[in-house]
């Protein structure tokens, strides 16, 4: 199981996610599933591209969560182009 912003110290760095990369997962997940406009989820891109650049490379598990959530919406998106 993993803990959503654990008490420093307790917890490996890389053996959770943040809560800013739980929130745009959350977010994300609505989005798609009300189907959202393109413009709405370019800008959530946006967002996952700060939060890349804010959390350092050493919290695995958050840099894989952003991932996920990047390829989503770049899958979702290939579906109203194509």
């Amino acid at each position: 199981m993993r803990i959503v912003n654990p008490q420093p110290g307790n917890v490996p760095i890389d053996c959770y996610v943040t809560q800013l990369t739980l929130s745009l997962y959350l977010m994300t997940q609505c989005q798609l599933k009300l189907h959202y406009s393109l413009i709405l989820l370019a800008q959530t891109l946006d967002y996952i591209k700060v939060a890349q650049r804010r959390h350092p490379a050493g919290i695995i598990l958050d840099q894989l969560a952003l991932k996920l959530i990047c390829r989503k919406v770049v899958a979702h998106a290939r579906t109203f182009t194509a």
